[in-house]
């Protein structure tokens, strides 16, 4: 099954094919080295090779080795092996670039020196000076960091060879290559075959009437290349290979026999096939994991991309040669390209022919980690800051002549009609804004232009950046000082579109400032490559219908000023934590429980998996395990479903200090978790080295469970009751568990406990005659079942054992509160949890805000939380009364952690999260809550249907989960009789006794009748 399969097909290291090659009859030392598959198939017995220093003639080749003899002496032929063409790095290619042009612009002593410095002797200086000026007299120039050269020439046949010669490395050029095929196939209908070097591409084009194609082969938008690339990579022969490695990793290429080894052109022969049906599948994972492989780990397109904007930029030179004859660089590339292609034909179809893909954009954008901004803006956001940005708020309107200067300086070149919409006026806008415009041209602080065709004025600074950036025709007269040409005015103008406006499209740029728009987009991509402009996807997706987004196209790149964005994401935070509209303490009372899954139980074991996944480390009082906490969510939990959870190892349990009587703190934990959620233990000092204690920790730290009996003579203790007396001590000591939690039961049922649960009858016991030997009966405490061992170690990274505990709370309450913190003893308090959860809200996990009143503004909350939470603030009327009875320590109780006891006047006793404790919710609000036993009772209302309600419930709760006898002696101070409580008390059947009113236990009898009446 699929335990063999990964046994037996396994490995992250891929199958390249190889053979080893063994000495024939040796045992020792017997490894010579490996061939690849291909010679291996090409070779026969007593063929002679060359492995080494060393001659070889094969003697025997099996499925999976090649066995030989030393051939001494005589001569054999050369092994040749595929391999991987790493390539040599993006800045390694920069600064040998850099390195051949300082060499190329220094006279010939001084690059004699720098290459003497260099370590090379007088041959190899010579050598080397030669080749670079043969290049330099072939083509003109040499290919640097700067200046890349294009070379046209013809092959054997007539057609022509482009030679694009770069230093950049294969990682640069080989998605380059993919793009120059996609471009020859596109312009001239055949495939371009361009192989990529660490010093080049050639492509081949058929020889044509027309001039053949030169540098503008090679000349991309970023953007489009990014694309192109993308498109391209699944029809390369690196993605056929990649996609082979990726698919038997992901064991879909299982071997039949793990003894003997699956020929390489078999698996190309199953990839191929695999890749034909998963190319119909956008979605298929094993194509996506190769796209990023190949993308990310294997291409560097962003050096590419670099690369591309630099020649755009004219920062690096292309220049175009046509040669009768091959270059010295150009030959040694051409020995390359033959060798890609003197095998092509043997390859198989899969790694020969373009798959065509249909891959989803959206899983392929998340697999590559690239993140739409527009998730996160607020698009109201967006729209205000834009109003204020332009001075169109009312707020930011301008007043006067000089505020009129002001816009002219703050956001270029307006028109009159602009200038009204942005005007404070106190009659008519647009008569004002021609009379402020005409002041300032007569006072010659501005000037009329015409851009893109319409006449608007400018301020007298912007007519330099006008005329050079724009072309635009300037009026006579304007100083000199306002001339001076400037380094980037074009950059200058599009950087302050960009200031004032919230994210745009480059459309919407080049048709403000009248440039083309590939124009446009150069001088964007330059200023992102300064960081001073970002981009990507902000505006909301039109095809979703949220907001207008501005007029942008959803599948077009838009772009942002940095600070602009970083502005637009504070107030998009703020404004979802603004959105969250708290709810009142009663509406988060009723949903708790709910969200705890007490009004709608789990069932089966998967149920009691999710709730201790739930309530992972919390400590509860052991009796209330089984009575309370796990049977109010599993509506068909019994002890025998946590005993198997427990006996498969996928539950741990641990003990966190006593309780009067028998009764104990008792967490639960998920066993891949426990190590994030145990606590540390209460006393962490070891007990005293001569302790009982001390050797059964000894006994079980050489690992494994055992029982008591076993442990009693691994330790030296006397007999088995003191084994089991210290067994208990290092339980509640945080240090040992055990496999069953019968044991936990056994000790309860032994009376003392906070929530006493009616004791079971024992189980029947065969008579065995006297024949047993009396030591084989002798009796054993009850509460040694099962197999003790040590906790698992605590996780000792404190940042990772924090991010799980607040990951945990979140999950358990769902909304954090500085309460609820508190109230579990999270180590570090609230300020420790709070640091984490503020990382979660920047990732985008949960949000901050005041979800809960009357709580503070430090809460923390899901977003599809708040929108649940926010479903249980209104209350029909009339209520409908939902009551719920809980363990005051139960955490689906929100009293006494998230939310404060209610007040009670006149009254002393206070409530509290004790053990055997029980509180009772009406439709959220606290009504009644029961001490431990009992006796005393505290009511939070007067309102009879209320306390009916509560009194029923109880009363239920108290029969269902079978709970010792309850007796209600004094509410709120006053003896229960004649109290509303205690005549709601009568209702539920609660009957009069000397002491109070008292609710009988219920028998097995009393089961059996009630059945019979159902």
């Amino acid at each position: 099954g699929a335990q063999r399969i990964a046994v037996t097909s396994g490995g992250t290291i891929p199958d390249r094919g190889l053979f080893g090659v063994f000495v024939a009859g040796e045992s020792q030392n017997a490894r010579v080295g490996e061939l690849d598959e291909e010679m291996v198939y090409e070779s026969r017995v007593n063929d002679v090779f060359t492995l080494g220093t060393t001659s070889w003639r094969i003697v025997e080749i099996t499925h999976d080795r090649v066995n030989v003899l030393p051939a001494f002496g005589q001569p054999g032929k050369l092994p040749f092996w595929h391999g991987d063409g790493i390539g040599r790095p993006a800045e390694l290619g920069e600064a040998l670039g850099k390195f051949s042009r300082d060499l190329a612009g220094a006279d010939q002593a001084k690059a004699e020196e720098r290459l003497r410095e260099s370590g090379l002797d007088d041959n190899a200086i010579t050598n080397l000076l030669s080749y670079l000026a043969e290049q330099r007299e072939a083509t003109g120039s040499l290919p640097t960091d700067k200046t890349l050269t294009v070379e046209r020439s013809r092959d054997e046949v007539g057609d022509w060879r482009i030679i694009l010669h770069s230093p950049y490395g294969m990682q640069v050029h080989s998605p380059w290559a993919l793009a120059v095929n996609a471009r020859i196939r596109e312009r001239l209908g055949v495939e371009g075959a361009a192989v990529a070097s660490d010093d080049g591409i050639i492509a081949r084009v058929p020889d044509a009437a027309a001039e053949p194609p030169g540098a503008d082969l090679f000349v991309f938008e970023p953007d489009e290349l990014e694309q192109i690339v993308t498109d391209e990579v699944g029809g390369s022969a690196l993605f056929a290979s990649r996609f082979r490695e990726c698919a038997a990793r992901a064991l879909l290429l299982p071997r039949l026999n793990p003894n003997r080894r699956s020929p390489l052109w078999q698996q190309r022969q199953r990839s191929a096939q695999l890749l034909e049906v998963a190319k119909r599948h956008p979605a298929f994972p094993i194509i996506l994991e190769t796209l990023r492989e190949v993308l990310q780990d294997v291409y560097d397109l962003p050096a590419l991309l670099r690369v591309t904007r630099q020649i755009g930029e004219r920062r690096i030179r292309l220049v175009e040669i046509t040669t009768s004859q091959p270059s010295p660089y150009a030959r040694d590339l051409l020995f390359g390209y033959v060798g890609a292609f003197m095998y092509e034909g043997d390859s198989p179809l899969a790694e020969r022919r373009a798959a065509a893909l249909s891959v989803d954009p959206a899983l392929l954008s998340e697999l590559l980690g690239k993140v739409e901004m527009r998730e996160l803006l607020d698009p109201e956001v967006i729209a205000q800051f834009e109003r204020e940005a332009q001075r169109l708020d009312p707020d930011r309107r301008a007043r006067g002549v000089e505020g009129v200067a002001d816009l002219l300086r703050i956001l270029g070149p307006l028109d009159a009609t602009e200038v009204a919409a942005r005007l404070d006026a106190e009659s008519d806008a647009l008569v004002e804004a021609e009379q402020h415009l005409a002041t300032l041209v007569d006072d010659r602080r501005a000037i009329r232009v015409t851009i893109g065709g319409v006449s608007r004025v400018a301020g007298i600074e912007d007519a330099g950046r006008l005329r050079d950036a724009l072309g635009a025709a300037l009026p006579v007269g304007i100083p000199n000082a306002f001339l001076e040409p400037l380094a980037d005015p074009l950059g200058d103008l599009v950087a302050r579109y960009a200031r004032t406006h919230a994210p745009f499209t480059t459309d919407a740029v080049a048709g403000r400032l009248g440039v083309g728009i590939a124009v446009a987009r150069l001088t964007l991509q330059r200023l992102e490559s300064q960081g001073r402009l970002a981009s990507g996807f902000f505006l909301p997706d039109p095809s979703t219908g949220s907001g207008s987004g501005g007029g942008s196209r959803g599948d077009d790149t838009e772009w942002c000023d940095v600070e602009v964005l970083r502005r637009l994401r504070m107030r998009s935070l703020a404004a979802i934590r603004g959105s969250v509209e708290p709810v009142p303490p009663a509406a988060y009372a009723r949903f708790l429980p709910v969200w705890q899954h007490l009004g709608r139980p789990l069932e089966g074991i998967d149920g009691v998996l999710a709730v201790i996944e739930q309530l992972a480390g919390v400590p509860i009082p052991a009796s209330a395990w089984e009575s309370l906490v796990l049977p109010s969510r599993v509506h068909d939990y019994s002890p025998a479903l946590l005993d198997e959870l427990t006996a498969t190892g996928e539950v741990v349990w641990s003990g966190h200090g006593t309780l009067p009587g028998r009764d104990g703190w008792i967490a639960l934990h998920p066993a891949e978790a426990a190590p994030f959620t145990l606590q540390d233990p209460d006393d962490p000092d070891d007990p005293a080295p001569d302790s009982l204690e001390a050797r059964i920790l000894a006994a079980l730290g050489g690992g494994g469970a055992y029982f008591a009996t076993q442990l009693t003579p691994l330790a030296g203790a006397e007999n088995e009751q003191s084994v089991n007396d210290a067994l208990w001590a290092l339980t509640w000591a945080g240090r040992v568990t055990n496999d069953t939690f019968a044991p936990v039961r056994m000790l309860l049922s032994g009376g003392g406990q906070s929530h006493r649960v009616a004791r079971r009858a024992p189980r029947a016991r065969m008579y065995r005659g006297a024949t047993m030997s009396r030591a084989t009966s002798a009796p054993r405490p009850p509460s040694l079942g099962g197999r003790w061992s040590l906790l698992p170690e605590r996780e000792q990274d404190a940042a990772a054992r924090a991010t799980a505990t607040a990951s945990l709370l979140l999950d358990r309450y769902g909304v954090v509160t500085r309460g609820a913190v508190q109230s579990e003893g999270v180590p570090g308090g609230f300020a420790q949890v709070y640091r984490i959860l503020a990382g979660f809200e920047e990732a985008g996990h949960c949000r901050r805000g005041y979800v809960i009143e009357k709580l503070g503004a430090a809460q923390f909350a899901a977003s599809a939380t708040v929108d649940r939470l926010r479903e249980f603030a209104a209350v029909a009327d009339p209520p409908p009364l939902r009551t719920v009875t809980l363990a005051a320590t139960d955490p689906a109780n929100p009293y006494g952690a998230a939310l404060g006891w209610p007040a009670l006047e006149g009254v002393t006793h206070r409530p509290g999260r004790k053990a055997g404790g029980l509180v009772v919710i009406v439709d959220g609000e606290l009504t009644l809550y029961l001490e431990r036993g009992g006796r005393t009772a505290l009511a939070f209302t007067d309102d009879e249907a209320r306390l009916a309600a509560a009194a029923t419930d109880m009363a239920e709760t108290a029969k269902r989960r079978r709970l010792e006898t309850l007796t209600i002696e004094q509410v709120n101070g006053e003896f229960v009789y004649g109290t509303g409580v205690g005549r709601a008390l009568r209702a539920a059947g609660f009957v009069e006794s000397p002491k109070g009113l008292t609710l009988r236990k219920l028998t097995a009898g009393d089961t059996l009748r009630e059945a019979a009446r159902a």
